[in-house]
Order: structure tokens, then sequence, then C-alpha cells
């Protein structure tokens, strides 16, 4: 899977940040400098792909 960022404005100006294709906290890392721009963080909603690990997510490639 590509690894990417949305940045999501909604009509109120309110912004949501979104990754997909990262594994475990790389999403985190990939985004810090993203959200640091964006200002002060009110939320944050974990993905089931935040708690896999490498080694999980390259056995589900393999099974496909």
């Amino acid at each position: 899977m590509t690894k990417t960022i949305e940045i999501i404005v909604a009509p109120n100006g309110q912004t949501r940040v979104e990754t997909k294709g990262f594994v475990g906290s790389d999403c985190r890392q990939a985004s810090q400098f993203i959200e640091q721009a964006l200002g002060q963080q009110t939320d944050e909603l974990l993905k089931a792909e935040f708690y896999q690990t490498a080694t999980s997510q390259q056995h589900m490639k393999e099974s496909q």
C-alpha cells in the first residue's frame, strides 16, 4: 500500500490529518511536521494499523 498523508479542511476551518499505509507509530513521525504547523492537537483517533507491527503487515501481504 502507498503511504499517504491527507489533510482535510472542514468548512468551519477545522483540520484533520489522516495517514494511510503506515504501520505502528511511523504515522506519527511522518505527520509530525504537519501537525506542528497546524497548531495544537485537540483529538487523536488511532486506526488498527497503529497497533500492527511491520512483521504482521508483511504476513498480510504474503497471504494475499
